[in-house]
């Protein structure tokens, strides 16, 4: 967590007056445990906040003017509160103006202005949520400023709603729930089309989780995730054959699929929709691991996981099956995959907390021989979703 007071004087050299009104603000990354392509498949996902994000100071102005600046961008400007609009050149700062402009749109009128200053801890296009951290955060601080109720569930939905219509990046919700409702020391199942979801125990005990970033940039994310949907819909309209009522794979059962995979023509094809639905097992079967603290299991099934996005949906790419495969090999290691869209980003592995050191040298040294890359690695824990500091 960042350091507040060093923060603060931050705030003030860049915005003058004096700390009394300041409030501070934390959303944390996310990352995804189990259940990647799930999502638009109307399946569940697996994720849990992490104790590290975005902290945002916050302070009224006397103006109708909203004060936007970060420790990690130089980019820093002021803009009417009252006609905020998309502007390519602002940058990361379309971020939290995606989310006044949302705010506005359910009816909020600001009375004043606002500061802001925000400070990550989460690495930039390592795929584990700065940019949804940014929106609940700015999200949960501007309704609280202003009186209004925190409902964390409509939070992620708005946050969502600003991503894709005001930035015009599709995401799911999975990224701003998470951020938004997550729970110390608990993972979320969550039902992504339904939002239902359970708070899932996850006592790790002496293992952690250890994320490793690639720092591969990911560059085949967008093409490929429309490829990856679009032979998922194929795959829906031809298992309407014997199911007419279907709409998305994740309502099929496994057992279901097997009997009628032979309906899906092409081949490509039913390796992704293979991959959906055991994936969404996979899951299923994660949650009563953890009930019955067998992480061993749990371990298992991350594996299991990150085989069938290499080898059925065909998302993980040379440098995160390095990455996997280098973590498997250390003693210690009860599961590794990568977390994500694929093609680059992060990998998540279960890691007795003796053998962390090992890992993270080890690891590294084997990536770099096998992709000519550094990797960075970050030991966590589960933490909170979107709260008030102090």
């Amino acid at each position: 967590m960042a350091n507040l007071q060093a923060l603060t004087e931050q705030f003030i050299r860049h915005y003058g007056e004096s700390a009394e009104s300041v409030q501070a603000f934390h959303a944390p990354g996310r990352v995804n445990l189990i259940g990647e392509h799930t999502d638009y498949n109307g399946g569940y996902v697996f994720p849990a906040a992490l104790t590290f994000g975005t902290t945002l100071l916050i302070r009224k102005r006397d103006d109708h003017k909203l004060g936007l600046a970060s420790t990690n961008f130089s980019a820093s400007e002021a803009f009417d509160i009252h006609s905020i609009q998309y502007d390519e050149k602002d940058d990361w700062m379309n971020y939290p103006k995606g989310i006044v402009h949302e705010l506005q749109q359910t009816g909020l009128r600001f009375g004043n202005g606002y500061d802001l200053l925000y400070h990550g801890e989460i690495p930039n296009g390592a795929g584990l949520s700065s940019s949804a951290s940014i929106e609940v955060v700015t999200a949960y601080a501007l309704l609280t400023m202003e009186g209004q109720p925190t409902d964390t569930v409509q939070i992620a939905l708005l946050s969502q709603k600003s991503e894709n219509e005001f930035n015009g990046v599709q995401c799911g919700i999975m990224d701003q729930f998470a951020v938004a409702n997550g729970k110390k020391d608990h993972a979320i199942l969550l039902m992504c089309d339904t939002l239902e979801y359970e708070l899932v125990p996850f006592q790790s005990g002496s293992y952690k989780l250890v994320i490793g970033n690639t720092n591969k940039r990911r560059g085949l994310v967008d093409s490929a995730y429309n490829e990856r949907r679009s032979q998922c819909e194929q795959a829906v309209t031809d298992l309407q054959a014997a199911f007419p009522e279907v709409t998305l794979l994740g309502q099929l059962t496994l057992e279901q699929f097997e009997a009628n995979k032979q309906l899906i023509k092409d081949e490509t094809v039913r390796k992704r929709a293979q991959h959906v639905v055991e994936e969404i097992d996979r899951v299923l079967q994660s949650m009563k691991a953890l009930q019955a603290n067998d992480l061993a299991a749990f371990g298992q099934l991350m594996n299991g996981s990150h085989d069938s996005l290499r080898d059925l949906y065909e998302v993980t790419g040379a440098e995160l099956d390095a990455m996997v495969d280098a973590a498997r090999k250390v003693p210690g290691v009860l599961g590794s995959r990568m977390t994500g869209a694929g093609f680059g980003g992060c990998t998540v592995s279960l890691v007795h907390e003796d053998s962390i050191d090992t890992f993270t040298e080890q690891v590294g040294r084997d990536y770099t021989e096998a992709t000519g890359l550094k990797a960075d690695f970050y030991v966590c824990t589960i933490g909170n979703g979107v709260e008030q500091l102090g």
